[in-house]
């Protein structure tokens, strides 16, 4: 009897090892890494894509810029190289979405603050309204950190460039003239490389979560 116990322990320990590698391979199986897509043109809805980029399936890049933040300072790409940041469009008189929009925008910010890599830049789409000086006033209602985040003024053309050609963010309204308008909920998540990685909408508060998590991801890469 007792001989038969002991044939049967040794059988145990060798089924529990046997079982503690199965479960270990499974969970790393289940927990690999998973990179983020980068975007290009032929993966986003056409109605989003300038129609001379349409058919791009790599090498998208954000395109160099030159625009005046709510500080009076030129901001450029260069401001924001070797950086990970969150690009949206919108505009201070805004009374729909935008306010949303802002205040995620804030929580992202509260979640990033301490975080050196990262960084948040807003485009205004009226920029003949909105001046430095509302900028300004904007970003001290809605607690900008001047050092995290750019609310940017400019060239109407070249934002409007940037929204279509660059962010592939908006539906095709115009090209930037004086009675053009883009209006779009969409955030986008850039690498350091200034590729997109992401697309959420900027008033869902569940995608909002997503990006932050999806940050996490991007960070993990070397």
């Amino acid at each position: 009897m007792l001989s038969f116990f002991k044939d049967y322990k040794v059988f145990a320990i060798v089924f529990v090892i046997i079982s503690i590698v199965i479960i270990s391979l499974i969970y790393n199986t289940l927990n690999v890494y998973q990179p983020l897509p980068i975007y290009q043109p032929t993966m986003v809805s056409t109605e989003l894509v300038d129609s001379t980029i349409q058919y791009q399936k790599k090498y998208h890049k954000i395109a160099d810029f030159s625009l005046t933040n709510q500080n009076g300072k030129i901001v450029t790409q260069n401001d924001y190289k070797d950086k990970i940041y969150v690009a949206d469009f919108f505009f201070t008189t805004c009374q729909t979405i935008c306010p949303i929009m802002t205040n995620h925008m804030v929580d992202i910010q509260k979640a990033i603050i301490n975080d050196d890599d990262i960084m948040l830049l807003s485009h205004s789409v009226t920029p003949e309204i909105d001046t430095v000086a509302q900028l300004k006033r904007y970003a001290k209602i809605k607690g900008v950190n001047d050092s995290k985040w750019n609310l940017v003024t400019g060239d109407k053309k070249q934002i409007y460039q940037l929204a279509r050609k660059s962010y592939l963010a908006v539906k095709d309204n115009g090209n930037g003239g004086p009675f053009d308008m883009v209006h779009t909920e969409n955030f986008m998540l850039i690498d350091k490389k200034r590729q997109i990685r992401g697309f959420y909408d900027g008033t869902n508060p569940e995608d909002i979560n997503r990006l932050l998590n999806d940050i996490t991801i991007l960070k993990e890469e070397k």
